[in-house]
């Protein structure tokens, strides 16, 4: 029982952090093809001096409505951890001792201390923080002059349609996503499973007292 519980708090920690990860690769893959080339040659760090402030960087966030899409992952990803929760939980059952069932009080109680932690997980890396570190990345590989053009893009109206398009998109996308990783990682962890066993062989049952034929002379 314990088992799957930890593997399903284990699958809630990845969500939150995968969550994170794909949120501010989002943020960067947003940016327009116009701008790539001299953030690509600013790269390997841009001078102090043609650093976007971190007033520029505020305003840029602000427009690419970076906090918004937080909230709006925040709301998903806890309905798909759901779906996660009720299948730990049948795979427990299935793997209690014949004859034995969870309780309703059990159920309601295993489903609180999940719910718990689905929330415990996405405030691992918190907004305020999140928004800190992606500055810092920011003003080492865009310009002054990077920021000025993002801004003026994600002010127009094909800046503001993609924005409008993100929620909508991370919706459909991300139980796409968290579907076949679920259902291939099983597929993987059985086949790793196999190979330990064939380096670990199961151990043989001891023989039982009284058996034991004395050694030969």
């Amino acid at each position: 029982m314990i088992r799957n519980f930890r593997g399903a708090l284990g699958l809630i920690l990845a969500i939150a952090v995968f969550s994170a990860i794909g949120f501010a690769r989002s943020a960067q893959t947003q940016e327009p093809a116009a701008s790539s080339t001299s953030a690509q040659a600013a790269s390997p760090g841009v001078p102090p001096a043609q650093q976007p402030t971190k007033e520029q960087l505020a305003k840029l966030f602000d427009v690419m409505r970076i906090r918004e899409q937080m909230q709006s992952m925040r709301q998903i990803v806890p309905s798909m951890v759901q779906q996660q929760i009720k299948s730990a939980m049948q795979q427990t059952e299935a793997n209690l001792p014949a004859g034995t069932r969870l309780t309703p009080d059990q159920r309601d109680a295993m489903q609180k201390v999940m719910s718990k932690y689905v929330g415990k997980a996405m405030d691992l890396y918190p907004p305020d923080e999140m928004l800190a570190d992606m500055t810092t990345i920011y003003q080492q590989h865009l310009s002054k002059d990077d920021v000025d053009g993002l801004i003026t893009f994600y002010s127009s109206p094909a800046g503001q349609h993609l924005l409008d398009a993100q929620p909508v998109i991370a919706k459909e996308y991300m139980p796409m996503v968290m579907s076949k990783v679920a259902q291939r990682s099983q597929v993987m962890t059985k086949e790793m499973m196999k190979e330990m066993g064939e380096i670990v062989p199961a151990a043989r049952p001891a023989a039982k007292a009284g058996t034991t034929k004395p050694p030969t002379q």
